[in-house]
């Protein structure tokens, strides 16, 4: 950019935030995030201004917020405790944050919002009926900034389907399918055979969310945009493309155990909330983005085996170039023998 502007990150710690944060600095941004503390962030992401606040109080947020151009809300509260009443008022600290300003909202979005009446192809103007207590959060945290665009305060909404990468954090790739921290031994699958799944890498979601925030005067005041990813027709494939890149292509692929999360989630709460949401693995889900491409051109997309790579490594599931050496001498022994 000419003339370098100022996005103020929340949740920088957090998978979206981090990757805006990354995006925004690549293209000139000045980047500038707020943590309670800051001090475990600051070493891991230098090229950002570290501000001291909470997103629970306002004043933090609307003081954090002078001066840049871009609010990116990409903070969620820890756990599942009182999580309602959280999100809401971060969100409602970010917009007065944002009418304060001047600043556009960038807020990461989800499928939660469908039901099953919106499947198999999602488009923008898809209806919004959702059947969880997430989705309808979604859908009133999504009204909730509709209704601030119409007061003037400017909102992108860039949607995805399931994150992956290799700072997620919390996803269904890092909790649900492998184990983080340990070498790839198997796959859990939690979809069905046949049905197809959509996946957002998120370092090409935050690009894609960063091209569209310097298309700033072509939006208007409220706009969303759907971002298509990475998509498997069939499901599993992800889970098969996991193990060969983990050097492990004869590793199990296992069904998910909803039955047991199901019969537990009335103690746990993560388990419960992920009960939820087992109705988006039983249908093909896709997501239409012929609006962002109207607007950024092609899509940014990383091919899938360097997409899984860096998100395995990431999370400490491939062996190390060592361990690399040694299967490949007995794999090469065995065929020896075999000839």
């Amino acid at each position: 950019m000419s003339n370098a502007q100022t996005a103020l990150i929340l949740g920088a710690t957090g998978g979206v935030g981090r990757e805006m944060a990354l995006a925004l600095a690549r293209r000139g941004w000045r980047v500038r995030a707020m943590h309670r503390t800051g001090a475990e962030a600051v070493s891991a992401l230098p090229q950002v201004e570290w501000v001291k606040g909470d997103a629970m109080v306002r004043a933090d947020v609307v003081r954090a917020a002078q001066g840049v151009s871009l609010i990116v809300h990409g903070v969620n509260p820890p756990g599942y405790r009182n999580w309602r009443g959280l999100v809401r008022q971060m969100l409602d600290n970010t917009i007065a944050a944002a009418e304060a300003t001047g600043a556009r909202i960038f807020f990461p979005g989800t499928i939660y919002n469908y039901g099953p009446d919106a499947f198999p192809v999602l488009s923008e103007a898809s209806p919004q009926h959702p059947i969880t207590r997430k989705g309808a959060l979604r859908v009133e945290m999504e009204q909730k900034l509709e209704a601030a665009a119409a007061r003037g305060v400017r909102t992108l909404i860039l949607r995805g389907g399931d994150f992956f990468g290799p700072h997620t954090g919390s996803s269904w790739f890092s909790q649900g399918m492998v184990k983080r921290g340990a070498q790839l031994a198997s796959v859990t699958y939690p979809g069905r055979r046949g049905v197809g799944h959509a996946w957002a890498y998120l370092p090409d979601f935050a690009e894609a969310g960063a091209r569209l925030v310097e298309a700033d005067a072509r939006l208007a005041t409220f706009s969303a945009f759907h971002f298509a990813g990475h998509w498997f027709a069939e499901g599993r494939e992800i889970a098969e493309r996991a193990r060969i890149v983990a050097g492990r292509p004869a590793a199990p692929i296992r069904t998910f155990p909803w039955m047991a999360m199901m019969a537990l989630s009335p103690f746990v709460p993560l388990f419960r909330e992920m009960a939820e949401m087992r109705y988006l693995w039983s249908q093909s889900i896709q997501l239409d983005n012929a609006r962002l491409v109207g607007v950024i051109g092609a899509e940014p997309h990383t091919d899938t085996d360097t997409a899984l790579r860096a998100t395995l490594g990431a999370i400490g599931c491939l062996p190390t170039n060592e361990e690399r050496t040694d299967d490949n001498l007995r794999a090469a022994l065995l065929q020896t023998r075999t000839q």
